[in-house]
């Protein structure tokens, strides 16, 4: 493959995975195996697929300033939550081997899925609303979340969507702002551990961030027009996806 053709090749995969991740999460599904398609090692694929794809997080964040508005405290407070989360998958990606992690990668994003897809009856059994948007479960959740999406961010979205969507009693597009908000946080951390400590490959980086954002931007606005019914529908499915391509992998 020629450089020009490598270029446009990143730049595709960059602008689907910003999209993917703004609308559902899971874009890493799509950059992460175009790295590879390179010719990448594994761990310096995912530590400069984190790095590349932080602009589409941002770019979510910007598309969904309207919804965000009046959730100013429970996004900052879950943030938080998220934060620690990020900082130990983190470490935990750069510290150790995490096979045994891999292998439960699937599952997880899987479940993440089936519980988005039982949202409503699971928030009628367990609870949560606007009253209590800062209960121990749901920051239980942004942490395992934070966790997860540090150490590989396939899923991610899928992860937090659920868990926020199950005991915040919310519009599920105002939910997949904040879903989007602690994905930025999330995905920040992993931008500052990496770049310090990972082999990050920058020229690799320099394609895939402004395709990225470019691509965020542009899933947020498809997202919007989506009923809540249908975006669950879509999430759902392609959380199941994720799950199947993760296994086979």
């Amino acid at each position: 493959m020629s450089p020009l053709n490598e270029i446009a090749f990143l730049a595709g995969a960059g602008l689907l995975a910003g999209a993917v991740n703004a609308l559902a999460g899971g874009g890493t599904l799509i950059s992460f195996p175009a790295l590879l398609a390179l010719g990448q090692p594994s761990i310096s694929a995912s530590v400069t697929n984190a790095v590349a794809l932080w602009p589409g997080y941002l770019g979510g964040v910007l598309g969904y300033r309207a919804e965000l508005r009046g959730q100013r405290r429970r996004t900052v407070l879950l943030s938080v939550t998220a934060m620690l989360g990020a900082i130990v998958g983190s470490a935990l990606l750069l510290l150790t081997p995490g096979k045994l992690f891999d292998s439960l990668v699937p599952w997880l994003v899987a479940f993440a899925s089936l519980a988005l897809l039982a949202q409503p009856w699971l928030r009628r059994r367990f609870g949560g609303d606007d009253d209590r948007p800062t209960s121990r479960w749901v920051h239980a959740g942004a942490f395992l979340g934070g966790c997860y999406g540090a150490y590989f961010n396939g899923g991610m979205g899928v992860l937090l969507l659920a868990v926020l969507g199950m005991f915040l009693h919310d519009n599920l597009h105002r939910v997949n702002a904040v879903r989007a908000a602690l994905s930025l946080v999330v995905s920040s951390v992993s931008v500052v551990a990496f770049s310090l400590f990972g082999p990050v490959r920058w020229e690799a980086v320099a394609v895939v961030a402004p395709a990225s954002l470019v691509g965020g931007f542009l899933g947020t606005r498809l997202a919007r027009l989506m009923s809540p019914a249908v975006l669950r529908g879509v999430v759902v499915a392609f959380g199941l996806g994720v799950a199947a391509v993760l296994a086979l992998r």
